[in-house]
């Protein structure tokens, strides 16, 4: 029987990265993972396979397409008979996956990482280890790290199948849809929605929630809405779905908005409405490891389960759902266990949504802040008001920045515009170090940059922005 320091049962941002970080640091590493795609294992989990990645690849070519219809002409530039070739753009997006996916298996083999295709089971205590079935072999593990990720929320009205689909398949139409029903306008929902939008499908988003992005900045989610809307995205909040019938030609979703009853038809509904942890087939009740009520795996401060050397990060554990917050606990994880001071802070991780214009945010809303009872200052500069964002031709959004009134400590930043999912960057870093606004003002900003917007915000903090 093979006998592993560490085995991690899962390849996803949280699992690849812990294996990966835990044979740097000296151990014997085997990873476990059941991802397939065409046929063929595919490491990198949901994210590199079937969406972060393949997601923002056809986010840029839908986003190009559109551009060159629309924004060209204003920079002198005509094109005439632009035309959609959507099988290339699929084989594109497909490239960048198969590319960056082949590239966490050099990765393994790079770091000596024992790589198994399959499920991984936890069978029995074994000593102070763990025998785990890994795909069809049992080995024995001294430490377990469970990062088997999460699975998209169904919707019991509309289980996915044929013309309803999560977001793998709204990845893989073959022609863009005439209309396109969105259910959930959350993150998922609304980039997807983005994607195909601009390739030419009406859309329309339906929202349980009575307003949208509400666990964004108001000021933000008041000005994505409006540019959104711009777009010719149709939304419909605080709605309930009562049925949704699916034939061979497409899907009819009835529901009450405002107490009328409304049915709505569309050739393809995504339905992305959440995600719930990935338990599947772990032995999780065989060996009792513990979930709390919605099958999350517990853990503590230190992602220890309730079970003597088993631990769990990434998306199964529940928090932000996000690819970098499993990244992050994977690397802190597997120092721990290597006697190093491994840390988190989850106060400061960033959010982004891929659409045109981005939208970013890391720590409180103002509305956070004052329900806190903080005293809080704020700083608000445009991208109207920026040479670079002029010279690109798109001049939409902000930059917001909150900050303690009394420290000048930030407590957050909020953006919507082009490349903000860059910018956020910055913000972020000062604020892992407990950074000011007056921290973030005396940085010296290239000219002409996107950069600058950051800048000149925290300025507004202390009503001394330069250039407004």
């Amino acid at each position: 029987m093979d006998s592993f320091d560490v085995l991690v049962i899962g390849g996803g941002p949280a699992g690849y990265v812990a294996a990966i970080r835990a044979a740097q640091l000296g151990f014997k590493t085997a990873c476990v993972d059941a991802f397939e795609r065409n046929g063929k294992a595919s490491l990198g989990g949901t994210c590199l396979n079937v969406g972060c990645i393949p997601s923002k690849a056809m986010l840029d070519s839908s986003e190009k397409f559109e551009v060159m219809q629309h924004d060209f002409a204003e920079h002198g530039i005509n094109v005439q008979g632009a035309s959609l070739d959507i099988a290339k753009m699929l084989g594109r997006k497909n490239g960048v996956v198969d590319k960056l996916t082949g590239g966490v298996a050099y990765l393994f083999k790079k770091n000596k990482i024992t790589s198994f295709f399959g499920l991984g089971k936890l069978v029995r205590a074994d000593g102070d280890g763990w025998i785990v079935d890994a795909a069809g072999t049992e080995v024995r593990a001294a430490r377990v790290i469970v990062a088997t990720g999460s699975s998209p929320r169904a919707l019991p009205l509309a289980p996915f199948g044929g013309h309803i689909v999560e977001n793998s398949g709204a990845l893989e139409f073959t022609a863009v849809p005439e209309k396109l029903g969105v259910i959930g306008a959350g993150v998922i929902g609304l980039e997807l929605g983005s994607v195909w939008r601009r390739l030419g499908a009406d859309v329309t988003v339906l929202e349980a929630m009575p307003g949208f992005l509400m666990a964004a900045d108001d000021a933000i989610a008041k000005e994505g809405l409006k540019l959104f809307k711009k777009q010719g995205l149709d939304f419909h909040f605080g709605v309930n779905i009562t049925s949704v019938e699916q034939d061979e030609s497409g899907v009819s979703v009835t529901y009450t908005e405002q107490d009328k009853e409304v049915t709505a038809r569309f050739d393809k509904l995504i339905v992305s409405i959440g995600r719930v942890p990935h338990t599947q087939g772990l032995g999780a009740d065989a060996v009792g490891l513990a979930l709390d009520e919605r099958g999350f795996v517990k853990v503590d401060q230190h992602y220890r389960t309730n079970l003597q050397n088993v631990f769990a990060i990434g998306d199964v554990i529940g928090g932000a759902m996000l690819a970098h917050k499993a990244e992050e606990e994977g690397v802190a994880l597997a120092e721990m266990l290597a006697g190093q001071a491994g840390h988190v802070n989850y106060d400061v991780i960033p959010w982004v949504i891929y659409t045109s214009p981005e939208i970013a945010w890391a720590g409180l809303t103002e509305k956070q802040a004052k329900d806190r009872g903080l005293s809080i200052k704020t700083g608000q500069f445009p991208f109207s008001a920026n040479g670079r964002a002029l010279g690109h031709g798109d001049t939409r959004g902000f930059v917001k920045i909150i900050a303690d009134a009394q420290t000048d400590k930030l407590l957050g930043v909020h953006m919507i515009g082009g490349g903000v999912s860059e910018l956020i960057g910055e913000v972020v870093a000062i604020m892992e170090f407990g950074g000011s606004s007056e921290d973030l003002a005396r940085t010296v900003h290239a000219h002409p940059t996107l950069s600058e917007v950051v800048k000149e915000a925290a300025l507004a903090t202390d009503k001394r922005a330069l250039h407004m």
